[in-house]
């Protein structure tokens, strides 16, 4: 079995990343099947429960008020319609929901209050429960594992260096210390970041290396293309190229092996085939439904279809616990 390790050198990740493609397809394929089922994926349901309006700068997002895009601002939505939701996901196969919402940070007041429903409702159905809403402070985050949270994703976006290029309203170590919150409270970690928004090939290494020396590595590592939206500062980006994603999917995989490996935004412009390189190269988790937030997403006849060319299996939900459950 391959050696969990939390002490990566960025030459070592550097070094990974930069192997002959075939090769380094080959080497994660292998940790992939070491460490995991290359037949079942993880399908995540992803809702903004509330949208727009958010006072950040992230040079990524149609969500940031000082930006002029398409995006109507919504309120939080009704804890029941968030439930009907949940109950339609979990009827079109996913297996965790995850709601997000565009804030900068929680903050105590009865949204939040209804946010904590939320994570209830959608915990009784039977459904992992993931979130992903801003900044979160310690009493937070154990408020919200005790409603039954899952996870919580906090995304790093890039690395440490380039992340003032991309942020100015929150800093790197807000980022780290939120999840450093959401780790102690006992919720999974859901971390990982967005490639082509300029960011050189070091950036990405840089990234990779904060997050697989983390005390423990993320549960979930999101690996996002960048989707340009007008109106944003990075509007005007090329599309990422597919051997881009693979490399960094690969490299996440070998050293991150136990991590859900989630293939995000822009695979809605990948064919098929480039989905199924991702696959081969660990990615053993995706979002399903017509949206990310605000941003088109696959359908989810269309990730049967997909499923059913590559005998790929929605991952039961809860996997880990049930499989470690003691019975005394």
């Amino acid at each position: 079995m391959t050696e969990i390790r939390n002490n990566w050198t960025r030459e070592e990740i550097r070094a990974i990343y930069n192997m002959p493609v075939m090769e380094l397809i080959y080497k994660a394929a292998t940790v992939h099947r070491e460490n995991n089922d290359p037949s079942e994926v993880q399908v995540c349901t992803l809702l903004s429960v509330k949208t727009g309006g958010c006072p950040e700068d992230c040079a990524y997002c149609p969500q940031a008020a000082r930006y002029h895009t398409d995006v109507e601002v919504h309120k939080l939505m009704p804890v029941e319609e968030v439930i009907a939701s949940a109950q339609e996901a979990k009827a079109n196969g996913s297996t965790r929901f995850c709601m997000g919402a565009a804030w900068r940070e929680v903050r105590n007041n009865r949204d939040f209050d209804n946010v904590l429903e939320m994570v209830k409702g959608v915990n009784a159905l039977g459904l992992e429960v993931c979130a992903t809403m801003g900044m979160l402070s310690p009493e937070q985050a154990q408020k919200m594992k005790e409603a039954g949270l899952s996870a919580y994703n906090h995304n790093l976006d890039t690395s440490e260096e380039n992340y003032a290029s991309i942020i100015t309203t929150r800093t790197y170590d807000d980022r780290i210390n939120t999840l450093e919150n959401v780790r102690n409270a006992g919720i999974h970690v859901c971390s990982g970041g967005i490639i082509g928004m300029g960011e050189t090939v070091e950036d990405r290494v840089g990234m990779l290396h904060t997050l697989s020396t983390l005390p423990q590595h993320p549960e979930s590592v999101p690996v996002n293309a960048l989707v340009p939206v007008e109106g944003t500062p990075l509007e005007d980006q090329p599309k990422v190229d597919i051997w881009d994603m693979v490399r960094m999917i690969a490299t996440a995989r070998i050293i991150m092996p136990k991590a859900r490996v989630r293939l995000s935004a822009g695979r809605v412009r990948m064919t098929h085939e480039e989905q199924a390189l991702c696959f081969m190269a660990g990615a053993n988790s995706i979002f399903a439904g017509d949206k990310l937030l605000t941003t088109p997403n696959n359908a989810v006849n269309e990730d049967q279809v997909l499923f059913g060319k590559l005998n790929l299996r929605p991952l039961e939900s809860f996997k880990e616990e049930k499989h470690t459950s003691v019975v005394c």
